[in-house]
């Protein structure tokens, strides 16, 4: 298959500005039931992680910041990302997803187990709308409030944005990311009127919404 140019090495630069000032974000606890229950999930390891330092703080976007494509999840896993520190890595949902990313294009390989395993993509931004992983996968709508800050700051500093909502029960919590920019002409208006393919099948937390057809048929999705 036909891969974007520069896909098998980093690129040379990035285009647009780091979305997130990573210090700024690691050192958040605004909300204090997803700070004791991302440590405490830390200490209180997974039987087959037990060697593992858990990352255990919350997890920013991950991905080229000059981005085409945002992949929007809903939370970090509490074995996955709060262990891994990147998002939709050391879980099934990153199973499916990144090679998912690979085989359209946006990613140099299909596996993802661990912040220095290589991976890195290309056109495409990976986050959530909640940073730190929250108890039973379930974050309260005042911490996704709290947390939208973040977001808004990815959105903002990524250049022009094609769609794929991961979880979509968050799109309707962020309605703004899509639409294109109001000062950019949209090539493609029909794709407003688009369905969204509901992809549940995927994985636990794959829950996938896409209203690009050119993405979804590569990807498996419709």
């Amino acid at each position: 298959m036909r891969r974007r140019r520069g896909v098998d090495a980093p690129p040379e630069r990035a285009r647009g500005t780091v979305p997130v000032v990573p210090d700024a974000l690691l050192s958040c606890r605004r909300c204090p039931r997803l700070v004791e229950w991302r440590e405490r999930v830390a200490l209180d390891k997974r039987a087959a992680f037990t060697e593992q330092e858990y990352w255990g703080k919350p997890v920013p976007g991950f991905g080229d910041p000059a981005a085409r494509l945002l992949v929007l999840g809903l939370a970090p896993a509490a074995h996955g990302a709060n262990r891994t520190g990147r998002m939709f890595t050391g879980d099934r949902s990153g199973d499916w997803l990144y090679r998912a990313l690979h085989r359209a294009g946006f990613a140099n390989q299909p596996t993802s187990t661990d912040r220095g395993d290589g991976l890195h993509l290309v056109d495409a931004w990976v986050t959530s709308p909640v940073k730190c992983a929250p108890p039973a996968n379930k974050p309260t709508a005042d911490e996704r409030d709290r947390c939208r800050p973040w977001l808004d700051q990815e959105v903002d500093a990524l250049d022009r944005l094609l769609q794929l909502a991961h979880a979509a029960t968050e799109v309707a919590g962020h309605p703004r990311q899509l639409r294109a920019p109001e000062d950019e002409e949209d090539d493609h208006p029909e794709h407003d009127q688009l369905p969204l393919a509901d992809t549940e099948r995927h994985g636990p937390h794959c829950r996938t919404c896409l209203r690009v057809p050119r993405l979804a048929s590569p990807m498996g999705l419709m």
